[in-house]
């Protein structure tokens, strides 16, 4: 590690929630770019890196002192690459997954049984090479009343997390009555939902999440492309319930650059 990067990691911020693990530090990673670029909601497309590109990415992500690394099964290759490239660094991150979605033949497809996510998290165990993962997220696809009413997507974590192949159980709600619902649930440790600038809907959720204890992760805080990091990254982290921000990116430098608002 240079002499840039050690510095990048002792000044990342470091925020908790009671129902974490662990600390995590302020900026994750979203690593939905190195996996896939079909059904994609960006403005504009990119192309997939070469396994070569995605590792050295991956690497410099954790230089920079980013500790959160938040991946999927419908992301296509980002599992099986973060599994191939992080080796012995694992236990330099909170990685987390989802289970719920999956997407093949360009589109999603859901399934939110106990049998499913089961079987979604050994295969996501398997594809990344670790016997552990600090979270896994319901990826709800909108029904999340319906989600939580069945139960068995979280009685499936439940029972990983018995097993210890998950720390946390996290639920990613579409709606405001989803996310009050999800904490509802004792068995929630966290929420993953969009709040920035344009969407302030969450807000209540936000606050009760945080009051209670559980982590508030902030997935598309940029809103998939529409915000600029400077407008957005300060606003949300002004939200002290707020533990993570999830940002995406291929281009290291710009992820170092929007990394740095969260240290300003």
């Amino acid at each position: 590690m240079d002499a840039s990067a050690m510095s990048d990691a002792r000044t990342m911020p470091i925020r908790c929630a009671g129902r974490l693990p662990r600390p995590v530090t302020s900026i994750g990673w979203g690593a939905f770019k190195i996996g896939r670029n079909e059904g994609i909601k960006y403005p504009t497309p990119y192309d997939l890196p070469t396994d070569e590109t995605a590792t050295h990415l991956i690497h410099a992500v954790i230089d920079m002192g980013i500790g959160v690394i938040d991946t999927a099964p419908a992301y296509g290759l980002s599992e099986a690459r973060l599994g191939a490239a992080l080796g012995a660094r694992r236990a330099e991150i909170f990685l987390s997954t989802k289970a719920g979605e999956r997407f093949e033949d360009g589109r999603s497809t859901y399934d939110f049984s106990g049998h499913a996510v089961g079987a979604s998290v050994a295969a996501s165990l398997d594809r990344l090479r670790t016997t552990h993962v600090d979270c896994v997220w319901v990826h709800s696809d909108g029904t999340d009343l319906a989600i939580l009413r069945d139960g068995g997507a979280l009685q499936a974590l439940a029972g990983a997390r018995e097993r210890g192949q998950v720390r946390a159980i996290g639920f990613s709600p579409k709606t405001l009555e989803g996310a009050m619902a999800a904490l509802d649930d004792a068995r929630v440790d966290a929420l993953m939902l969009e709040f920035h600038p344009r969407e302030t809907s969450m807000l209540p959720a936000v606050r009760r999440a945080g009051a209670e204890g559980r982590a508030v992760f902030v997935k598309k805080p940029l809103a998939s492309g529409h915000l600029s990091p400077a407008e957005a990254i300060p606003w949300i982290l002004q939200h002290p319930e707020v533990t993570c921000v999830v940002v995406g990116g291929l281009n290291a430098d710009r992820l170092r650059a929007t990394a740095a608002l969260a240290q300003a």
